[in-house]
Formats: structure tokens, C-alpha cells, sequence
């Protein structure tokens, strides 16, 4: 980033505390509050529903589409952080544990939390030693190292953040462990020995623990690496590895014996082994997962319309559900660079044109869908501010004469077609796209629905400028979960543009103004903290009167609960069920 001299302190007190108190739970899984809960409806959000410490059996889960990836340093959804602790072993990691202390942190192949000198522009980690990969072979601070590297080329992994990218101070040219294979690095990571890795940063830091969490620090052995196609066959460092993966079909985990429980008490690691299943129909796996025939819905991003009012309508079934809300958003990205969105009146009609209502039902409701949204920043991140830009009339059902004015304001009196794009496996994404159709098309705006896949959905498709310009993707579905709980893990990826990369896997896909990228930065070199969150308010704002971001819905969702599965609790880190306490009974 162009930023220089910032610092970028905590700012997480609110949501449930933050890296400096937290300590390893001493039991691993579940923290012990509210352990005694049944089936109460919304029991998991406080307490840990069927707790037990029995071993055995398999937990089967299953994903409406596929991974963005497997690998460690190509994946951006929120569930396959929730997952990847399975089977991978970060510096730092969340807490497996209920409600707002699942936002602490807690050592993992770290002996402790960093310690940071240069004023936060240097992190040390100290590595425990025992740790090893699934092959017996010790992990050393120089795969921590490695995994890092290989992470920047975006190329060979299109999914990952630029976190690293961006802050670490890399030699210049710098493109990667592939394509700068014999250049020095450790003016960005040193491992002066085995066990000790020091990250040096561009700018000072103090948050520099979250990055230190991200799945990019999972080690990876360099002789083991197969580039693009590691993600076929994962070196687990984890309690559980890889026994079958068949790409686009599912995979199975099974115990990894050279896992050390010594070394690691978060993981209680109770289940035998996994079943996991992709591209499984999402109404099919509402049905499973209510009959028992199934565990988990492993996107976690609630059940779809089809079973919502069966399982709120019977008493036994809504005690066995819960349902969180959390730091995400859905929203509809609105792409600058498609004609005639490139004109922000355009772009004003398409936020004044749509029923916030019937947009609010296509996600399920206020109950299962969530809170009409009016702007970026969720309720529970610091800087978020109630207020709303675009009316949409005093029954949330769209205010049509201001549309039709900004539409003639545009040069578009009668109107003009676009595409929308959606993940074709997402049936909430369908729904809320035709709602879109529908309400837009009052005003003269003519969508067509284009669905792409949800596993390289911003890799090739939506995510990737120049396909979104060509094939006229003028309106994409989109949705985000804040990578961290302050302005800067939810709001940095998705509107600073200096994350945009032609070659595909943006997670920031219409937000292009300076003058954002400006405050991004002056937020990071702001210390005091009210400070900086009033300035993460005024990117919202100064997002929203661009009008590149229509948002939909802050969310809540229904998740229906396991039969089989013990250890069942909401983790607020991930918004879902914890998929690391989890057992079998």
C-alpha cells in the first residue's frame, strides 16, 4: 500500500476483547461457561449444547458448492478458516469457544502472542518445538517462512488476501516463492533459527497479531509443495489429514498420528474423522441435516427458504436451532466500470429503484435473513453509524421518482440492461438477484441473471476486472464477514482499491476512489482510537455517496443443529458453529 509511517492500533474492546488478554484455554474445545445447555432454542449462543469429552465416530459435513481452496494460502471464505484449524496449525488462532471469547486469540504453533519492538514495525513469534508435519518431519519457523511466500504469488493462488503483500516490507520486484525463488527476503521475514520468525513491516503495526492468525501462516514443507496443486494433498500439521480428496466431490479426514496434543491445548480433537461433501443440493442438505442423515452445512450461512418455515413452525425443531448474527454483510457490488454504472447517477438509481423489503425476504426474512442494511459497517464493529443515504420511501419498497430523476440525470431516462451475477449454488443469492430483477425493472433497468461458481466465483468471474467488464457484469451478489472485529478487518479488503488485481480474485470488486484509499490510510496512521473509528465512518459514507455498494442486509442466521454431534456452540469469530469443539455422540 502506498501508506507509510502508520500505525494501526486495536480496536476490539466492544466486541468481546482483543489479542492482549487472551490466553490458551487450559481444556482445549469449548470454554466451560453455560457447558450444562440443552436444546433450548438459541442455547449454543451462550453455552455449549451436548457437552461431552467422548472420542469416536464421524462427523459428516457437506457444502453447497466447492472450496475457493484447500490450500492455506488460497482461501477466503469465512467457513474454511472455521474448518482449515482441522488440519491446520496457524502462528496464532481464534478461540474455540463460545460467543464473544471466540474473538481472542490464543497461541497455536506460537509459544505466545508476538512481541513487537520498532515502534510495531517488528513481530517475533517463538515456535514450540515437537510440533510436526503429518510425515513425522519437524515444522521449523523456515516453513512458516515459506508458507508466507508462496501465499504472495496471486497467480498460483487468485483467493488469498494481499495482507502480506501489502504490509510486509519485501525486496522490490519481489513476485513470490515461485517466480523469486533465489531472492533474499529477510528484509520481510527473517528465521534466525529454527524456532524464531520475525516479520518486518513497511509501516508500524499493533494489530499485527490478527495477520499472524490468517491461514497463510499454516507451515508448508518446500519439497512437499506442488504449486497450484497442493491443495489436492494438504501436509497436515493439524490433529486430522487428508486420507481421500476427490476435487469437486468431497474428501475425508482421518487422525494424523504425528499430531501432538501436548503441544496443543485447543484442540480436543474428538471425532474419529470427517465426511465432507461438495456441490450437494443446499434444500437437500436442510433435509439431511433435519433428519440426522447429516452434521453441518459447513458454509454456515443458515438454512435456505424451503425449510425455514418448517423448522420455525414446530416447537422441537426451532429448540434445536439458533440463530447468531454476526459482522457480515450481503450486499450487491455495483462495478464502475461497466457502462452505464461508470455514471454515479446510474449507479444512484439502482440504490433508490430497490425494494430494501422484498430484497430482506429474499435472504429469509428478518429472522433468518437480517437487518435491512443502509450502509457497509455492521452494528457490532466500532465506526459503524446509523444513517442512510438513498430513502427507499417510507414503506422501504423504493422511492421510483428519484430513481427515474437520477436516471434521466444519467442519460438513461427510459432505463438500460445490465447483468447480475450470483453463486449458482446459493439459492438465497438467486432469490435476492430476481428480487433485484424485479424491483429495478419498475424504473426501466433490465437485469439478466448470470450464475457462476461459487468456488471461483472471484477468481474468473466476478472477482476478475476484465471478465466482469467484458461480459457486462454490472451487478454482482456479494457478501463479507469481517476478517477481524475493528473498521480495518471488515472494511480494508473490500474498498481499498489497491486490492483490485486484473489477474482475478478481488475481494474488493467495485469500490475504485482515491480519495477512499486516502482515508483507509489516514485511519491507519491514527492512534487514538475514536479517532480512527470516526474515520472509518466516513468511509462508509464516502463509499455509499459513490454508490459502488448496495447493501442488502446485515445479517442473522437460522442453523439447525446436528443430532449426532456433541459440543455444539456459536463461535461470534466466524458467526457459525465452531467446528473444532465439535464430537460425535
Amino acid at each position: 500500500m502506498a501508506a507509510t509511517g502508520a500505525v494501526l492500533a486495536l480496536a476490539v474492546a466492544a466486541c468481546g476483547g482483543g489479542s492482549g488478554s487472551s490466553t490458551p484455554s487450559s481444556s482445549g474445545g469449548a470454554a466451560d461457561g453455560g457447558a450444562n445447555a440443552t436444546g433450548e432454542f438459541n442455547a449454543a449462543l451462550t453455552g455449549v449444547v451436548n457437552p461431552s469429552d467422548k472420542k469416536g465416530g464421524i462427523l459428516k459435513f457437506a457444502n453447497g458448492g466447492d472450496w475457493d481452496s484447500l490450500d492455506p494460502g488460497d482461501t477466503y471464505y469465512g467457513y474454511s478458516w472455521n474448518f482449515i484449524r482441522l488440519y491446520g496449525r496457524s502462528l496464532l488462532m481464534f478461540k474455540s469457544a463460545v460467543g464473544k471469547e471466540g474473538n481472542q486469540l490464543t497461541p497455536d504453533l506460537a509459544e505466545d502472542l508476538g512481541t513487537p519492538s520498532d515502534d510495531a514495525k517488528t513481530w517475533t513469534y517463538k515456535l514450540k518445538k515437537g510440533i510436526k508435519f503429518e510425515d513425522g518431519t519437524p515444522v521449523t519457523s523456515k516453513d512458516v517462512k515459506y508458507a508466507v511466500e508462496r501465499s504472495f504469488d496471486k497467480e498460483v493462488f487468485p483467493d488469498g488476501y494481499t495482507y502480506f503483500n501489502d504490509f510486509l516490507d519485501w525486496p522490490k520486484g519481489y513476485k513470490g516463492a515461485y517466480k523469486s525463488k533465489d531472492v533474499n527476503t529477510d528484509s520481510a521475514i527473517e528465521t534466525p533459527d529454527d524456532y524464531t520468525i520475525v516479520f518486518h513491516l513497511k509501516q508500524p503495526l499493533s494489530n499485527f497479531d490478527y495477520f499472524a492468525q490468517l491461514p497463510a501462516t499454516i507451515p508448508v514443507p518446500k519439497d512437499k509443495d506442488t504449486g497450484a496443486k497442493y491443495k489436492e494433498h494438504i501436509i497436515s500439521t493439524g490433529p486430522y489429514k487428508f486420507e481421500k480428496n476427490e476435487i469437486g466431490k468431497g474428501f475425508t479426514l482421518v487422525r494424523n498420528d504425528q499430531w501432538d496434543p501436548a503441544t496443543d491445548p485447543n484442540r480436543k480433537a474428538l471425532p474419529d474423522g470427517y465426511e465432507v461433501s461438495t456441490n450437494v443440493n443446499a434444500d437437500d442438505i436442510d433435509n439431511r441435516i433435519i433428519a440426522g442423515d447429516l452434521d453441518v452445512d459447513v458454509a454456515g450461512i443458515g438454512i435456505q427458504s424451503a425449510a425455514l418455515g418448517r423448522v420455525l413452525s414446530d416447537p422441537a425443531m426451532k429448540a434445536n436451532s439458533d440463530n447468531p448474527t454476526s459482522t457480515r454483510l450481503w450486499y450487491t457490488s455495483i462495478n464502475g466500470n461497466v457502462a452505464p454504472l461508470d455514471n454515479i447517477d446510474c449507479r444512484k438509481a439502482v440504490q433508490y429503484a430497490t425494494d430494501k423489503v422484498a430484497l430482506q425476504t429474499a435472504w429469509g426474512g428478518e429472522f433468518s435473513g437480517g437487518q435491512i442494511a443502509t450502509s457497509l459497517l455492521p452494528p457490532a464493529i466500532p465506526g459503524h453509524e446509523d444513517f442512510n443515504l438513498y430513502p427507499p420511501g417510507a414503506d422501504n419498497k423504493g422511492d421510483l421518482a428519484k430513481a427515474k430523476e437520477a436516471l434521466t440525470a444519467c442519460g438513461q431516462p427510459n432505463g438500460f440492461e445490465t447483468n447480475i451475477s450470483y453463486r449458482a449454488e446459493r439459492p438465497k443469492e438467486k432469490q435476492a438477484a430476481e428480487a433485484l430483477q424485479q424491483s429495478l425493472g419498475r424504473v426501466g433497468i433490465k437485469l439478466t441473471l448470470k450464475p457462476f461458481p461459487q468456488a471461483d466465483y472471484f477468481a474468473l468471474y466476478a472477482g476478475k476486472p476484465g471478465y466482469a467488464k467484458e461480459n457486462k457484469i454490472g451487478l454482482a451478489m456479494n457478501g463479507w464477514q469481517s476478517d477481524w472485529p475493528d473498521g480495518f478487518g471488515f472494511l480494508q479488503q473490500i474498498v481499498d482499491s489497491r486490492v483490485i488485481r486484473e489477474t482475478g480474485g478481488s475481494s474488493n470488486i467495485s469500490v475504485r476512489d482515491p480519495e477512499v484509499d486516502k482515508l483507509v490510510d489516514q485511519a491507519m496512521k491514527e492512534t487514538d482510537t475514536n479517532a480512527r473509528n470516526a474515520i472509518w465512518t466516513q468511509i462508509d459514507k464516502k463509499v455509499m455517496e459513490d454508490s459502488f455498494i448496495l447493501p442488502n442486509v446485515w445479517t442473522k442466521t437460522l442453523l439447525v443443529r446436528s443430532k449426532n454431534a456433541t459440543n455444539i456452540f456459536v463461535n461470534d469469530a466466524y458467526g457459525m458453529y465452531d467446528y473444532l469443539g465439535m464430537g460425535v455422540k
